[in-house]
């Protein structure tokens, strides 16, 4: 993950040898050739996707594909508002990667603490979402998580929860898988690692966004530094409306152009789903940086 970008960008390669140096561990090689299996651990996870986006940015502006002076909106799905928001310049990359590294800590140990899981769920709206949680929690917790697109929900809660939310979805005509998760992450069960989270914020001065960035908890635009605080800590048990910021990003206006950084195309796939006609390049290798400046 990132490697052919730090093979090709001297841009991107500073990216990771200064994340290397922050940490004080090689999380390049973990990036670069795993295992697989720790690399999916959400402490490994999220530092490896934040410096990954990071690096992609810095590579696209290196290559002339981005300029920094042309974009007017930053956002990113759970752990990627924290790349959006150092992007934004509401703290410095060497304050996200620190932030980014406890929050993973943080919600690996709430996921430890408690047999958790996520399950996406196909075809049904947010009225026929809540209404499985309501009917398979059982008294346990089981919560809308993310809002992703139009038909594709996922539901975030109690191992025995999740298993039984699959029956009830598919028992209604919806189709739902389990995910590959440490635990139910935006929901109650992550609140000891929200609790956590706010004191590791707080140590770090925000400035107030120089370009609008978006909020996960409210799709509307960040404000100043310690409502961002708030929300950051609110966004580890509260679900992701990324649907609706995407249909926000959308209404300014339509000849907007969206650029996905990211070590995949996750982003740019529920995109076509929100409006096929949506124009989005997925920056997800140098190849796919080569052929878009080329374009």
């Amino acid at each position: 993950m990132g490697k052919d970008f730090y093979q090709n960008s001297p841009a991107a390669q500073d990216v990771f040898d200064t994340a290397n140096r922050v940490l004080g561990t090689d999380l390049s090689s973990l990036c670069f050739a795993g295992p697989e299996e720790r690399l999916n651990q959400t402490d490994v996870s999220q530092p490896a996707i934040y410096v990954t986006s990071v690096a992609a940015y810095r590579a696209a502006v290196d290559a002339g594909i981005i300029h920094p002076a042309d974009v007017t909106a930053y956002a990113g799905l759970s752990l990627g508002e924290y790349t959006a928001l150092h992007l934004g310049g509401a703290f410095s990359f060497d304050d996200g990667l620190k932030l980014v590294a406890a929050r993973g800590k943080y919600m690996q140990e709430a996921a430890v603490a408690t047999p958790s899981g996520m399950v996406a769920i196909l075809g049904a709206d947010a009225a026929a979402v809540d209404k499985i949680c309501a009917e398979a929690g059982g008294g346990d917790v089981l919560v809308p998580a993310n809002y992703n697109a139009p038909g594709q929900i996922v539901v975030s809660g109690a191992t025995a929860a999740c298993e039984r939310a699959l029956k009830v979805a598919e028992a209604a005509g919806f189709k739902a898988t389990t995910l590959k998760v440490a635990g139910a992450f935006h929901s109650p069960l992550m609140q000891s690692g929200a609790d956590k989270m706010k004191a590791e914020l707080d140590r770090v001065k925000f400035e107030p966004p120089k370009v609008t960035v978006y909020s996960n908890v409210t799709a509307q635009p960040h404000g100043d530094g310690e409502s961002i605080k708030r929300l950051l800590v609110a966004q580890i048990v509260s679900p992701v409306k990324w649907e609706q910021t995407m249909q926000t990003l959308i209404a300014l206006g339509a000849e907007a152009r969206f650029v996905e950084l990211a070590p995949g195309r996750t982003l740019a796939g529920l995109a076509k789903r929100i409006n096929r006609r949506l124009p989005i390049e997925s920056v997800a290798t140098s190849e796919a940086l080569s052929a878009a400046k080329a374009g």
